[in-house]
Formats: C-alpha cells, sequence, structure tokens
C-alpha cells in the first residue's frame, strides 16, 4: 500500500500548529509537530511569514518528501469552501477579512493552482479527529465543543459531522446564539472570563492563563468566574444536547485545561435539567483537529 501525507494546519487567535500526518494510517509523523505563538492582528504578510516558517519547519523536520495536501482547521466565521475569511470584530485577525486565505497560502508556499487546499472549522475537525481517537465514538452521537478565544461546536453522528436541519443550530454553531444581554460567545470565551472579572475586580488582565493562576492561588472572584462560565456552558449547550440527542459531549480547547474550575459547576447545571450524557475532557486538542482536519482529504 502506497503511503501519502498532507500537512494538517490548526491555526486559532494566537497561534498556528503544524503537523504531516501519515493520511493511510492517521497518525502524526513523529517530530514533525511544531507550534508558534504570535499575534494574529499582524499585518497579513507578517502573518503569513509565520505560517509559512511554521509549516516548512514541519516538514523539514518530519524528513517528509512527497506532501499531497493542505488541511486547515480554522476559526469561523470563514467560507470553508473557497476559502475567504469573515472573521470581524472579534479581536484576531483583523486585517484578513474579505481575503482568501487558500490563495495567499498556495502563494506564500509557492505551491501551483491546483494543490489541494482544504479548509474546515476548527471545532469540526477537533470533533472528528476525537472520533478518530476513541473508535467506539463511531458508533455514537458526539457534540464536541472547544472554549478559547471563541467558543466553537461540532455535532457528529456516526463519525459523519453534521451541521443543518433541525436537530443541531444553523451551521452547527453556537457561538451566535443569543444568550443574556449578548451571544454566548461573549460570556463562554477567554473574552467572556476576562469581562467578568474585571466587572467583579475593576482589574484588566492580560490573558486567560493569567486569571487561571489567580483561581489557583485562590482569588474568590477568579474562582467565580470560572464557575460561572461552567454554569452558562451547560445553559448554552442542553437545548442542542436534548435536541440532538447527544450521547456524548467532548469539550476540548485551551480552557479546558482549566477543566478542575469549571467542571462542577457544568456537572451541576447538566444535572439539574435532568440531562444525562457522557462528558469528556480532551487533554490533546490539536492532535485531534490535525486528525480530523487531513480525515477530510481522505473522504
Amino acid at each position: 500500500m502506497n503511503t501519502s501525507y498532507a500537512i494538517g494546519l490548526d491555526i486559532g487567535g494566537t497561534h498556528i500548529t503544524a503537523a504531516v500526518i501519515n493520511k493511510t494510517e492517521m497518525k502524526v509523523i513523529d517530530f514533525s509537530l511544531y507550534k508558534e505563538s504570535f499575534d494574529s492582528n499582524l499585518p497579513v504578510e507578517q502573518v503569513m511569514d509565520i505560517w509559512k516558517r511554521v509549516i516548512n519547519t514541519s516538514i523539514e523536520n518530519s524528513k517528509v518528501t512527497d506532501i499531497t495536501g493542505l488541511a486547515v482547521c480554522m476559526p469561523g466565521p470563514f467560507d470553508y469552501e473557497k476559502g475567504i475569511c469573515w472573521i470581524k470584530d472579534q479581536s484576531k485577525y483583523e486585517h484578513f477579512y474579505g481575503l482568501n486565505v487558500r490563495d495567499l497560502l498556495l502563494e506564500s508556499l509557492n505551491l501551483s493552482k491546483d494543490f489541494p487546499v482544504l479548509f474546515e472549522n476548527d471545532a469540526v475537525c477537533f470533533g472528528k479527529g476525537e472520533v478518530f481517537k476513541q473508535q467506539e465514538n463511531l458508533s455514537k452521537k458526539v457534540m464536541a465543543v472547544t472554549l478559547g478565544t471563541g467558543l466553537g461546536a461540532c455535532f457528529i453522528d456516526k463519525g459523519v459531522s453534521i451541521s443543518s436541519g433541525n436537530s443541531v443550530p444553523a451551521d452547527g454553531e453556537i457561538y451566535n446564539l443569543p444568550y443574556n444581554e449578548g451571544i454566548a460567545e461573549d460570556y463562554v470565551s477567554v473574552r467572556g472570563l476576562l469581562s467578568h472579572y474585571k466587572s467583579l475586580k475593576d482589574a484588566e488582565l492580560n490573558n486567560g492563563l493569567e486569571l487561571y493562576n489567580l483561581a489557583l492561588n485562590g482569588d474568590q472572584s477568579a474562582v467565580k468566574v470560572f464557575e460561572t462560565m461552567g454554569e452558562d456552558l451547560a445553559t448554552v449547550v442542553i437545548p442542542w444536547l436534548n435536541n440532538f440527542s447527544a450521547d456524548h459531549i467532548i469539550i476540548g480547547g485551551k480552557i479546558a485545561n482549566a477543566s478542575e474550575l469549571f467542571l462542577s459547576s457544568f456537572y451541576k447545571t447538566l444535572k439539574e435539567s435532568g440531562v444525562e450524557v457522557q462528558v469528556s475532557i480532551s487533554t490533546d486538542n490539536e492532535i485531534a483537529a490535525l486528525l480530523g482536519a487531513v480525515s477530510f482529504l481522505c473522504d
């Protein structure tokens, strides 16, 4: 059997991770996983230089010479079919609005126009990758959510991503669902956590890690913020867990690393609503996202 390889990219608001994936075995090639943090609000040319460096470093480290495709996990709003970015007013990718990211990648990497480049929602990639990692999920209905600079979601029925129909929200997205005085992502995201903390302590924090460390060190306002987010997350997902008849919800993203601070309130809110569902925290979100992205090249 001929082995073919593709690049998987996990692109977020503050990081890019690349790896070379063996498409035949759906495994990450040793030493190819490479990541950099960066400011996505830099000028387009600078962002593309960072992406190019990360991709090339991954390929060099893998020792693979024949790459047959590029699969990209990308946050929305984004036209995944055409490769056009529609992110706006989200404190990330300020200069990418309306640009064709496929063309930018092909040009930056000096690839031919017909080189396969596929884009998919980061949460969908994460969910599909988790299904690959836990084969029993191939027989289940799984809702996956990613908690980070944004709030991502996907719905997977026996390994197939579902983004339309009455059982899921429009496009399978939950970040834009009306919630309290805004939308769900205003409350369940890094931005939501920091905003809530500021309302309690009148203190500006730079990032979620600062808040996490404060909570671990006993700052009760920081603890309260995470507990409230757990309640908010549960309140947002409960209607769709019920609608979709989900067997399993998988929580990933950077904020999932702080699960000990919000899981109890999440469980409590589920229980009070009479929802019974298996709950898992993903410990290697990026590997799942990369495998999930490349799986679409194999479909």
